[in-house]
């Protein structure tokens, strides 16, 4: 094995923590496998033999690539100016792929990427990599340009969002998906009085349509109510999945999906509920294991 050979193996060993990153760096899978690609061309340019530490500088270095990307968003505003449901990750029901565990790790839930995609690129940043993979300070500030005790505001404030906006799902993972499973049967029969008992007062639903399509946000058990009864309509069959680790479904007309629902239920309700109904999007997901 040739120098290049071992390099490349040790980078495959870190691959997985460093997608993990700049998916929750990013929120787009595509952007995230792009932010790794950039770190892997780095480290081949550099001298590894000066590299102590070679999962700690390939996540700075993921960070550095993922905060640039971040602000050049904000620069050429391309972040959509209507509802935007990040990409989700989806596994059957029944079992987690070994490529999704990582990412899975610490319940990155959509209700929680919906919230991150909130703060400034450098709020993001310190948050998700001290927070989330507690990267410490004194390593982050280099990465924004910041002291260690201004880049710990950063992540303090972005903690408070986060806190305040980022809904806790309940734990037991089997109460939840019995709660969505009362949900998809309230709205398929039709049931409005059922709809309301499984949610929350405050229950918030954002609908990503697309370019193409009207993206709509509700809030509000009776709207959501009324609103899931029609779109329960639409759908010919409904498929269970879990997305982000959580509980959810997939809507299935002519035999296609026509959309994927993410449910976050705490306190045994649903309190927020994001779909994904972009053709576009729905058509790049893995969704093989609905064939089974």
């Amino acid at each position: 094995m040739d120098d290049k050979d071992f390099l490349a193996d040790r980078f495959e060993a870190h691959r997985r923590h460093l997608r993990a990153v700049a998916y929750r760096m990013l929120g787009s899978l595509s952007e995230a496998d792009d932010a790794v690609q950039e770190a892997w061309l780095r480290l081949s340019r550099s001298d590894s033999a000066e590299i102590e530490n070679l999962g700690g500088w390939l996540t700075t270095v993921v960070g550095r690539v993922c905060l640039n990307m971040l602000r050049t968003r904000t620069a050429r505003r391309e972040e959509p100016l209507d509802v935007h449901v990040p990409d989700p990750i989806i596994s059957s029901p029944d079992a987690i792929t070994p490529e999704h565990e990582a990412l899975l790790a610490d319940s990155v839930g959509l209700a929680l990427l919906v919230v991150l995609e909130t703060l400034t690129p450098a709020e993001r940043l310190a948050f998700v990599l001290h927070d989330l993979f507690a990267v410490p300070f004194d390593e982050i500030a280099p990465i924004v340009g910041r002291t260690s005790t201004a880049t710990r505001k950063l992540a303090s404030r972005a903690r408070s969002r986060v806190q305040g906006a980022a809904p806790a799902p309940d734990a037991d993972l089997a109460q939840q998906r019995e709660v969505v499973d009362a949900f998809l049967a309230a709205a398929r029969a039709g049931d409005f009085d059922a709809l309301l008992a499984v949610l929350d007062p405050d229950v918030v639903v954002r609908t990503d349509g697309g370019a193409l399509r009207p993206s709509i946000m509700r809030r509000g058990a009776k709207e959501v109510a009324g609103g899931a009864v029609i779109f329960a309509q639409l759908a010919e069959a409904t498929r269970p999945a879990l997305v982000n680790g959580a509980p959810g479904a997939v809507a299935i007309s002519g035999g296609r999906p026509i959309s994927l629902a993410a449910f976050t239920v705490a306190r045994g309700k649903v309190v927020e509920l994001n779909i994904l109904a972009d053709p576009d999007r729905l058509r790049r997901l893995d969704l093989a294991f609905l064939e089974d």
